[in-house]
């Protein structure tokens, strides 16, 4: 009951993120969230899938590199505190 409570609060809290624009977002926020969300929903990355890629792939491989280390579980919870974070201010 409790991980699909989860995959329905990450799932609001995607919906969320979805209606917001990039300018509306701090560049290291939106990498943030495309980690935890590519953790959330794909587990660890796979380096042997990224061989072309430009620099702007570049930040957002190393992003999502950087919290490899969570759980889908975890990352999911970062997003959504992520999300609710900014839904308050």
């Amino acid at each position: 009951m409790i991980e699909k409570d989860l995959d329905i609060r990450f799932q609001e809290a995607v919906e969320i993120a979805s209606e917001m624009t990039q300018a509306s977002l701090p560049q290291d926020v939106q990498l943030r969230l495309y980690a935890f969300y590519k953790q959330a929903s794909l587990g660890t990355l796979d380096l042997k899938q990224t061989s072309n890629y430009h620099l702007r792939d570049a930040f957002k491989i190393n992003a999502w590199m950087q919290i490899s280390h969570l759980t889908t579980d975890e990352a999911k919870e970062q997003y959504i505190e992520i999300i609710n974070s900014i839904v308050k201010k």
